[in-house]
This record gives structure tokens, C-alpha cells and sequence, in this order.
């Protein structure tokens, strides 16, 4: 098995951004959901509610990262990799509560501009503290303003059993994952407890619960009932539907695509 792709999504629910190889960080790879946009009440904004977000790129330079519209590239703002205020915030992502820097007034009017709705861009600071859940954590971990965990995986293999159930077929890009299996056999990733990717160490904590999120085209920002709908018929528990694995960093500092994949430990079996 080897690491295929490696995605970040520098702004929580953005586009996303494909990588050749990249720093590993306990709060996730490196610029990965360091930012987010925010009602004006301080509560993450996310394709969920705002699927019009799909539609807004980022690409990382070397002064900041370049965020377009993708239907009018022309339509474009650079955000500073350090924020332009000394303004500090308390934001909401689901039921975390954080400290967070506001960027800049002028680039969270662009981007309420661009969204249609009322938003600031906010920055988490490396002081910043978000813990992992007690029963999730190994030593105390942090995560950044992603939904719950810092990475998550998920085998090219599952994708293609998906899209064999599908009458059209969908792209990886609607899962979000930061990195991509090849070689392991469908699903596999669901019995794998901890594993090895080139010299970095991961843990997995907890198959992932899917959302609306992967019903929207990640390219038009139009949505539709499909993928959700058919892996509810065969990859639901409870009331998820699950589908790829979060994932915490125990040791390592850098991974790249092609680096082996070997599964050091699996899941003890249900009693």
C-alpha cells in the first residue's frame, strides 16, 4: 500500500488543495483548516448550511493564500499568513469554544460579498487550545478548526466499491479527505487501528460519520441526493453513515506521496 494523494483545506469547508508532500502537525498537516469564516455571532460557517462555499478556491503562495471564485477567477483576495489585526474573538465549532484572531475587516467584507451572507475570516493561533475528546486523545492532543479530529484517511479502494453502486460515478474531492490510500482492498481501513506512513505514526480513533457535504459538486456547488443514499444502504450504523477513518498523529513530522503504508496494529475485535 502506498500514500496516493495528500489534501489540505487551508479554509474550513473551501476548496481544497492537493499536495506532493507535507509537514505532519499534531493539529493536522500543515495550514490545514487554520482558518474559518464565522457568522457574525462567532458560529462556523460550513457547506452544510452554505454550499455556495464549494465554489471559492485557495491556492498557498509564498506571501499568504490566493482564494478565487472558481466561476469568476478574476474575483480574488490574498490572505496574509499572519492576520492584519490584533483583534481576538471567541468562536463556536460545534461545541468547542475558541479563542481565534480576526484577519482583516476588508477581507471578511469580501468574502460576505462573495458568500451573500454576513461572515468574518478568523485565525487559530497556535496558543489557541482545542482539545480532543478524553476518550479520543492519546496525550492531550489539540485539533484545529476541523469538525473533530485532526486527519482523515481514506482507501481509493472504498471509493471505486462506492462508485460501482452509483449511476455516476463521484470524485474524491466530495469526501474532503488529507490523504488517500491505494492498494489496500475495500474498506480495509475499518479494521485498521494504527498505522505507518512512510516514518510517521497514526492512530486511528473513529470511523467517519458523512454529511450533506457529500452531496455537493465540489465544481458547481449544486447538490443532489447521491452519494449519500446509496452507501446509507450499506455503510450505515445507527443513524451515520460511515465512510473513511479520523485519524491522530503519535510520532513522525513529514509524509509524501508514494511513502509505504503498513498497518502496525488492528482493531480488537466486538465481543
Amino acid at each position: 500500500m502506498v500514500l496516493k494523494d495528500i489534501y489540505i483545506y487551508p479554509v474550513k469547508s473551501l476548496g481544497g488543495v492537493r499536495l506532493g508532500e507535507s509537514e505532519v502537525l499534531e493539529r493536522g498537516l500543515r495550514l490545514d483548516r487554520r482558518w474559518m469564516l464565522t457568522d457574525k455571532n462567532g458560529r462556523f460557517l460550513t457547506q452544510r448550511g452554505h454550499p455556495q462555499m464549494a465554489l471559492l478556491q485557495v491556492e498557498p503562495g509564498p506571501e499568504g493564500l490566493t482564494v478565487f471564485h472558481k466561476n469568476h477567477p478574476s474575483e480574488r483576495i490574498t490572505i496574509p499568513y499572519r492576520p492584519l489585526t490584533d483583534s481576538f474573538t471567541t468562536v463556536v465549532v460545534w461545541d468547542d469554544t475558541v479563542e481565534a484572531q480576526l484577519v482583516s475587516e476588508e477581507i471578511s467584507r469580501w468574502f460576505s460579498a462573495r458568500l451573500g451572507i454576513p461572515c468574518e475570516l478568523v485565525f487559530m493561533e497556535e496558543s489557541a487550545s482545542r482539545k480532543l475528546k478524553p476518550k479520543y486523545a492519546v496525550n492531550g492532543e489539540s485539533v484545529s478548526f476541523a469538525d473533530g479530529m485532526p486527519y482523515l484517511l481514506i482507501s481509493r479502494a472504498s471509493l471505486d466499491d462506492l462508485n460501482s453502486r452509483l449511476s455516476s460515478p463521484v470524485p474524491m474531492n466530495r469526501f474532503r479527505p488529507n490523504l488517500v490510500i491505494e492498494g489496500a482492498s475495500p474498506f480495509a481501513e475499518d479494521s485498521w487501528k494504527e498505522i505507518r506512513i512512510g516514518s510517521c505514526l497514526f492512530r486511528i480513533t473513529k470511523a467517519c460519520a458523512r454529511c450533506v457535504v457529500t452531496t455537493t459538486d465540489q465544481e458547481t456547488g449544486q447538490r443532489s441526493k447521491e452519494p449519500l443514499r446509496t452507501l446509507s444502504g450499506y455503510r450505515k450504523n445507527g443513524t451515520d453513515v460511515l465512510f473513511g477513518q479520523n485519524m491522530l498523529l503519535l510520532e513522525g513530522n513529514r509524509i509524501r506521496t508514494g511513502d509505504a503504508v503498513e498497518v502496525i496494529r488492528h482493531q480488537q475485535p466486538s465481543p
